[in-house]
């Protein structure tokens, strides 16, 4: 199915590119959320007459995502959970732990954007991890995961 890019998509191309992509994935994923339409001959002169303005909002998103990645460069959140002696986790730290410790510090971070190459947290330490703020704006932080303190209770 050949469609027109109304915004950058990372792996298919940029604002305005015409690319061909399975019907399905165009269907399911593109066409609802407003990333592209379809190439006619119809909508090729639409989007001719659109495209400085589309052009111009991709890149007020683009700075946007850079100036939130100037926040998140030397961010060091930590999240406490409860753990053995030995610093394995009972549970694990996955993205909506990690964005909540974000909003607990007043910073926006969805988790829809947290990448974790290596799965959930296991393990007690620190740990880095990515955010995805755009096709071409990814930041990397640290991610301190400390044990809870349990009071002993005496008899």
């Amino acid at each position: 199915m050949e469609v027109i890019l109304l915004e950058k998509i990372a792996n298919l191309g940029n604002v305005g590119d015409k690319v061909n992509v399975k019907s399905g994935y165009a269907r399911n994923h593109l066409i609802p959320y407003g990333k592209v339409i379809l190439a006619t001959a119809e909508n090729l002169k639409k989007f001719e007459e659109h495209r400085a303005e589309l052009e111009k909002a991709a890149q007020e998103v683009l700075a946007k995502a850079q100036e939130r990645a100037k926040t998140l460069e030397n961010l060091q959140l930590t999240v406490t959970a409860n753990a053995s002696e030995e610093g394995k986790l009972f549970g694990s730290i996955g993205p909506r732990e990690i964005a909540k410790a974000a909003q607990a510090q007043n910073i926006v971070l969805e988790k829809s954007e947290i990448d974790m190459p290596e799965g959930p947290i296991h393990q007690v330490g620190e740990h880095e991890v990515a955010a995805h703020l755009h096709s071409d704006v990814v930041v990397k932080f640290k991610v301190l995961v400390a044990a809870e303190m349990h009071e002993e209770k005496t008899a």
